[in-house]
């Protein structure tokens, strides 16, 4: 692995980890990784070519075909503007069911750690810490109370102008985090040496400067 620090941020579903970890990436002038939209992208992909998410070979084979670009805040796949497309509660649960197979996780180990360039990278996702990037100079474990967290994602949804009720975005969440947390391909689990950040009372500012403060006190 290159020289080039990373600053992993792990959690579960809707935890604001994506947020903070842009934004933190931002303020350093690093380059940013939503591990999570990989794995949507591959939702995606495999939805359009009927591919069932139980076929682990097959969703395997497809990863390293697909053409995926980052380009400021565009998310692209195969050259077409996807980035609203994988954020569909029906996508995300699809990504969160063919993401415990081993071979779709190992397809995209390369691929994610080709993203660590100068002058570093923050990166977030799953198993960021504990798998992708274990000698990340910072891991973080960013949390939060399902309720909190299922807020938030309907607050974001109605925002967009879509529609939602929150016991279901709960019993999803619930649902997320068990199979997240049991599949046997790199559980969701807090790294070892990895400090836990927990913003269920935090604002986005405030728990972007706490992460900025814990990466400066280890790189002085």
């Amino acid at each position: 692995m290159s020289n080039y620090p990373v600053i992993a941020i792990d959690g579960p579903t809707a935890s604001g980890k994506g947020t903070v970890a842009s934004l933190v990436a931002q303020k350093l002038g690093f380059h940013y990784l939503d591990s999570g939209a990989l794995y949507r992208l591959v939702a995606l992909a495999s939805e359009k070519l009927g591919i069932d998410v139980k076929n682990a070979a097959e969703l395997g084979f497809l990863v390293p075909k697909l053409l995926i670009s980052f380009n400021n805040n565009q998310i692209l796949l195969d050259g077409e503007d996807v980035t609203d497309a994988i954020r569909t509660e029906n996508i995300g649960l699809r990504a969160s069911a063919l993401a415990v197979h081993p071979e779709v996780r190992t397809a995209l180990v390369g691929l994610q750690r080709g993203f660590r360039q100068s002058p570093g990278l923050v990166a977030d996702g799953r198993d960021m810490a504990s798998v992708i990037f274990p000698d990340a100079v910072l891991k973080v474990f960013l949390t939060a109370s399902a309720q909190a967290r299922a807020e938030r994602r309907y607050k974001q949804l109605i925002a967009k102008g879509i529609s939602a009720k929150l016991s279901d975005l709960l019993q999803d969440l619930q649902e997320r985090d068990a199979r997240d947390s049991s599949r046997g391909a790199a559980p969701l689990v807090i790294a070892e040496g990895a400090k836990v950040l927990e913003t269920s009372d935090l604002s986005i500012d405030q728990a972007v400067k706490t992460v900025l403060d814990w990466y400066q006190s280890v790189i002085t």
